[in-house]
């Protein structure tokens, strides 16, 4: 018999492989060194093959781990502080960012890291400045980062209205090398577990030339451009005001939209300009809680896949999302868009589950190495307790009832056990390589300073939260 690292025992798999969601019955996968080496029937598996660790998993729902394609993990620390406004950035979140310090941005990225674990997201599609910490982290615990350091040239402050952005060569310069230093540092990291994209924050936040030298990098360095896109009218004023252009057909002209460009939210593309961007090759990513929230938008995934083009699924930021957890991005995913074209078809609960596994990692350039359960790949794999009262009961006669009760009816708390390369982060809702209890006493610890910092320009904004303060709103 040949003697592995892992074997799990299922009985309901979920393997994403074809144009479905791959359901095999009563299978064991054989995990050794990271990688999936096979799976089969339990009794053959179990004549074959002997193992250091064995996962019952037959009352579980077995499947890959989920993508995050898009995330601002730094932000966990801001949690809360940037709903229900106009301007969430600049009234709501500006007063707690500039008052976050270095230490305090790592401790939310700890923070957000850990809940999106929690809830079965295997891949952390983290993007920031100043993100080492976020990095050391996503090490430590062993889950997978595919992480873009941010490039700007504006400079980080409060603006008013549509009040141009203030471009600094040198802060666009620091920010540049900071991107090729963690690329140099982390890219490639624990046989492909930790890669290092180029997140230029959006084209109103860099110059021309920046621009094109992020590009050119990027692509001698054979990594991705990961970049905010067309995200609403406050990008739309900028481009204007600063280039005579909107953001796709800039972008379009100078050479950046390609199979290498990941485009995140679109949310006032027009059909023309989603048309451009699918012909390219580039994908999407629909951060569909956020947009929603700080918003009140449906960026256009719908219009996106109709297309041709691929999307991913990201939760943002937990300033105005307020959660890192994909189980939830997949119901609005589905929810919002029934709503928005009137149709109960729309976005199935099979589709919107290829968004955060297998699409998801295809969005980002990944697929190749995770999204799916099957050989040759390396075993990100999640398990969901099928014991709870939001996922049960469990039919599988005459239909399956339970990717509908994932994506309608879970909430995240269902997720048993995740696998990372092999590894196990979190066994029985039990974490192994994280402790919760720190990351959140951490996270209040600087929440604390930040509110008493913030509180002198929170005041003088006087957005609506500080209405809603003084009328015992909130």
């Amino acid at each position: 018999m040949r003697k592995v690292d892992l074997i799990i025992k299922t009985k309901h798999l979920y393997t994403m492989k074809g144009e479905g969601v791959g359901y095999q019955q009563d299978k064991s996968i054989v995990i050794d060194r990271g990688i999936i080496t096979a799976i089969g029937n339990s009794d053959h598996i179990a004549q074959e093959y002997t193992a250091d660790k064995y996962i019952d998993a037959t009352d579980k729902m077995v499947l890959p781990g989920f993508v995050d394609a898009h995330m601002h993990t730094g932000h966990g620390v801001l949690r809360g502080v940037a709903q229900d406004i106009n301007r969430w950035m600049f009234e709501g979140m500006a007063p707690f960012e500039l008052a976050r310090s270095s230490e305090a941005k790592t401790a939310g990225s700890e923070l957000a890291i850990t809940e999106a674990i929690m809830n079965g997201t295997t891949t952390i599609g983290d993007d920031s400045s100043d993100i080492r910490g976020s990095l050391e982290y996503i090490d430590k615990v062993g889950v997978r980062g595919n992480v873009s350091v941010r490039v700007r040239s504006a400079l980080i402050k409060p603006y008013k209205g549509d009040e141009l952005y203030t471009f600094d060569k040198n802060y666009g310069e620091q920010t540049l090398n900071e991107a090729l230093t963690l690329f140099d540092d982390f890219n490639n990291r624990d046989n492909e577990r930790i890669k290092i994209r180029f997140g230029p924050q959006g084209a109103d936040f860099l110059d021309l030339d920046l621009l094109k030298r992020v590009k050119e990098l990027a692509r001698e360095r054979h990594t991705t451009i990961h970049m905010h896109l067309a995200q609403g009218a406050r990008e739309h004023a900028q481009m204007m005001q600063r280039y005579g252009m909107r953001a796709i057909p800039l972008l379009s002209k100078l050479g950046y939209l390609d199979k290498d460009f990941i485009g995140i939210h679109l949310t006032d593309a027009t059909d023309e300009e989603i048309q451009t961007v699918v012909d390219s090759g580039a994908s999407m990513v629909f951060c569909p809680n956020s947009l929603g929230v700080i918003g009140g938008a449906v960026p256009p995934a719908v219009k996106f896949l109709e297309d041709g083009g691929c999307v991913g699924l990201g939760s943002d930021q937990a300033p105005g999302n307020n959660s890192h957890n994909i189980i939830s991005e997949m119901k609005a995913t589905s929810v919002f868009n029934k709503i928005k074209y009137k149709s109960s078809t729309i976005m199935p609960a099979w589709k919107c589950l290829r968004m955060a596994t297998i699409e998801g990692a295809r969005a980002i350039g990944i697929d190749k190495l995770v999204g799916s359960i099957e050989v040759g790949k390396h075993a990100d794999i999640i398990c969901v307790d099928l014991n709870t009262p939001s996922m049960a009961p469990v039919y599988t006669t005459p239909m399956r009832n339970m990717v509908p009760n994932l994506i309608y009816s879970a909430r995240g708390n269902e997720v048993a056990t995740v696998i990372v390369d092999g590894r196990i982060l979190m066994e029985e809702h039990v974490p192994v390589t994280f402790n919760v209890q720190e990351v959140v006493s951490n996270a209040q610890h600087h929440a604390d300073i930040i509110g008493e910092k913030a509180a002198p320009l929170f005041n003088e904004i006087h957005g609506m939260n500080a209405i809603y303060m003084e009328e015992d709103k909130l």
